[in-house]
């Protein structure tokens, strides 16, 4: 029997059609997630992203229902990992961890990003903030940033701190030190960390900028000295160790981590992946466990919040990288 009306219903039709994807993006958000998700680390095993990436998985399992797996992917800085989520299918079930180097650093540093770090990569809140604490060799004979300040400015360009690369906040945390002190401190990159501790232990280089947990192992024998750590306040794991800022009002160093999806990813399911991890986060032991290797878990930021760090945090970072001129190939 043919239809009363024949052209009302084809435009029915092409009106379901049209509506179909659309009704089907909240039914597939609501359902997230049914199967395993993804979380890539754009750094190797065993580093401390990793080890913090793998503590939100074992609790996000139980909140999400589905097991977390990690991926690592490292190299080029990050833009390997950064790549492969932004080629993703945007679905929620492939997260991307980010560090300053992917939204923050690299694009002003790197030239020929193989992402865009504004339109391919979506935030969907933060994971926490790493300070650095800055050790140093007695042989320098200073102990505090007054006395390092003093030290570099009758003695230009003659200190030396490492980092394990260019460009990263262990890096940019001595480059800040050099602005806004008004000093030349030297900087010396390794590729491991065992290579500059061992440089440093011997007295060859001056003094680092390192996370917390690293540098505390570093210095527990006596035999480098703890200077002050980059954060705003001081560590509650070392509350006797003076802060950069008490000397140089305004001066923070922090790495900031965030999870983020693949641009095109519904509201519905950022939202989700929000939520998650603000309550993995939020959870006591987790939050326990970050903090006793010095790192500051945040477990309350939007995706908006996140977003609006990264592009402060890329501002202020780019500010020092013109500064001191620094460059990197693509």
């Amino acid at each position: 029997m043919l239809p009363s009306n024949p052209g009302l219903t084809r435009r029915r039709l092409m009106l379901g059609a049209a509506l179909a994807p659309a009704l089907a993006v909240p039914a597939r958000a609501a359902a997230w997630p049914d199967r395993p998700v993804k979380l890539v680390i754009p750094f190797g095993a065993g580093g401390s992203v990793d080890v913090v990436g793998r503590l939100l998985a074992e609790k996000l399992a139980g909140i999400l229902g589905q097991p977390l797996i990690i991926d690592n992917r490292p190299g080029g800085g990050t833009a390997i990992g950064a790549q492969y989520v932004a080629r993703s299918a945007p679905d929620g079930y492939t997260l991307f961890y980010g560090t300053p180097a992917t939204q923050i650093i690299n694009p002003s540093l790197v030239p020929n990003l193989p992402y865009d770090p504004d339109r391919d990569l979506v935030p969907t809140g933060s994971v926490m903030r790493a300070p650095n604490l800055l050790v140093m060799h007695p042989g320098a004979g200073v102990r505090d940033i007054a006395g390092l300040i003093a030290l570099a400015k009758r003695r230009p360009g003659e200190l030396t701190f490492a980092s394990g690369a260019t460009g990263s906040t262990n890096h940019l945390s001595g480059e800040l030190l050099n602005s806004m002190a008004d000093i030349r401190l030297q900087h010396v990159p390794f590729r491991t960390f065992g290579a500059y501790s061992s440089e440093l232990l011997a007295g060859r280089i001056n003094m680092c900028f390192g996370t917390i947990s690293d540098m505390m192992a570093l210095t527990a024998t006596g035999n480098l000295l703890r200077v002050a750590v980059t954060s705003a306040a001081r560590s509650p794991l070392m509350p006797d160790v003076p802060t950069v800022a008490e000397t140089l009002p305004g001066f923070e160093a922090t790495a900031y981590n965030y999870i983020a999806v693949p641009a095109g990813t519904p509201q519905e399911i950022v939202l989700a992946v929000n939520a998650a991890f603000n309550k993995a986060l939020a959870d006591p032991e987790v939050a326990a466990r970050m903090r006793a290797t010095g790192l500051q878990p945040i477990a309350t930021d939007s995706p908006d919040q996140a977003a609006a760090t990264i592009m402060a945090e890329r501002t202020r970072w780019k500010r020092v990288i013109d500064a001191a001129g620094i460059k990197l190939e693509g």
